[in-house]
């Protein structure tokens, strides 16, 4: 078998990146079909690339290093990707709701990095939780809000 030339280690890691590829792009699907900017390629790459970067703080960690330190750099780094996303036009802001999702599928990525699976299940139907059911609830207050403004 083909993974019958990788050691356990090696095989770990491949399961990480690949439970993290997985539920990046099962969240980025929801955003393709809400005709989004950032979809399935971008959630994916966010997660692996958040994944990959835990394993590696993870590989380095030891008396004098805390692989914590590279969690919060993924933070702040998706932060300043996700401040790029958001735009304010015709006294409208647009793009937050798809910034906080990326922001959320990095934590979801370093989930998986740290071999955290359930949290990052968890963590992926809650997103898609908030991403479907309860845009439409929103939906429902804001017309409401609109006809009692009027």
């Amino acid at each position: 078998m083909f993974l019958g030339i990788f050691d356990s280690q090696t095989l770990d890691i491949l399961q990480r990146i690949v439970f993290a590829v997985v539920l990046g792009a099962i969240v980025g699907i929801e955003r393709e079909f809400a005709h989004k900017t950032a979809g399935m390629r971008t959630h994916a790459l966010v997660s692996v690339g958040s994944a990959l970067f835990s394993i590696v703080s993870s590989a380095f960690s030891g008396p004098n290093a805390d692989p914590s330190r590279i969690a919060a750099q993924i933070v702040t780094g998706i932060g300043f990707i996700g401040a790029g996303l958001i735009i304010f036009q015709q006294q409208k802001i647009q793009g937050l709701t798809t910034a906080a999702g990326v922001w959320a599928v990095a934590a979801i990525g370093m989930a998986c990095g740290f071999a955290l699976y359930s949290v990052a299940v968890l963590g992926a139907l809650s997103i898609i939780v908030i991403f479907v059911i309860l845009w439409p609830i929103e939906h429902f207050i804001e017309k409401i809000r609109d006809k009692t403004e009027k």
